[in-house]
């Protein structure tokens, strides 16, 4: 997360066991997450191929794996096709500060990532989903900027929503809600109070901004979730962004949400979160 906590993390299980976990795909556990963690590296340098690593362990083949190239950031892109040309973007980044090991912000997210691709790889969906791990956000947002400068203002209409996952380990989902479209919070609200989830939506205007940010300056609906606590700060760009702050079940928690809730935005009309 660009910015200008660990905690007794309290989950009920019945967020992973039970509603959110019975939607379509292989199972998430929380021993799979902790490997998946392991994969991070610390080094910027490296992460690209460490998350095109990671998407290969979780069944990408070579050929569905894209790294698309701007002027100074590239992008890991995976796509699945949908029944219709109307598109569903779900990312993270992949990059990091130079203090600590980007464990939190954003393996986290990537992990998050890479298991939504192979939940949904060949599950039959009407949305078509493009995975993306986005370079340079802790520079300024400097990968998202460029996919959605990218598409033209033609084909913008065919971009239904972007759903982010930025920074997860320390709690259950949130929302940051000065990058998310208000009618994609109150989905996930609703979602959430159907599965008995405590959901906080709060702003961070003017302290933390994410990825989704793009595509909402775009006119595309977007969300970020995060998994931060209120002691975030003592963890986000500082040394103690390690694995070993990570909690695991916050992560899979994270997942099994975003699985629900993009499950969920596939179902709804591509229309569905325009203003």
């Amino acid at each position: 997360m660009k910015v200008v906590a660990i905690i007794i993390i309290v989950i009920f299980l019945g967020f992973v066991t039970g509603t959110i976990a019975q939607t379509p795909g292989p199972p998430v556990t929380e021993e799979s997450i902790r490997a998946d963690m392991q994969l991070h590296v610390c080094k910027n340098d490296d992460r690209l191929e460490a998350v095109k690593n990671l998407f290969k362990k979780l069944g990408a083949a070579d050929t569905e794996i894209t790294v698309e190239k701007f002027d100074s950031v590239q992008n890991v892109v995976v796509s699945k096709k949908g029944k219709t040309g109307d598109t569903i973007i779900v990312g993270a980044h992949y990059d990091k500060v130079a203090d600590g090991c980007g464990a939190i912000d954003n393996w986290t997210g990537v992990v998050i990532l890479a298991n939504l691709f192979a939940s949904f790889r060949n599950m039959p969906t009407d949305k078509t989903l493009v995975f993306v791990a986005f370079g340079k956000e802790e520079k300024g947002l400097v990968g998202s900027n460029a996919m959605a400068k990218s598409i033209s203002k033609e084909k913008r209409s065919q971009y239904c929503a972007m759903i982010n996952f930025d920074s997860f380990g320390l709690h259950y989902p949130q929302v940051l809600s000065n990058s998310s479209n208000s009618k994609m919070t109150k989905f996930a609200k609703d979602i959430a109070a159907e599965v008995k989830m405590p959901l906080v939506v709060a702003s961070l205007a003017g302290v933390a901004d994410s990825d989704s940010s793009s595509f909402l300056n775009k006119d595309i609906p977007a969300i970020t979730f995060h998994g931060l606590s209120a002691k975030w700060a003592e963890y986000l760009h500082t040394s103690k962004d390690k694995l070993e702050n990570v909690s695991h079940q916050s992560v899979l928690v994270g997942y099994n949400f975003g699985k629900l809730y993009l499950h969920r935005v596939d179902g709804e009309p591509c229309g569905a979160f325009r203003k």
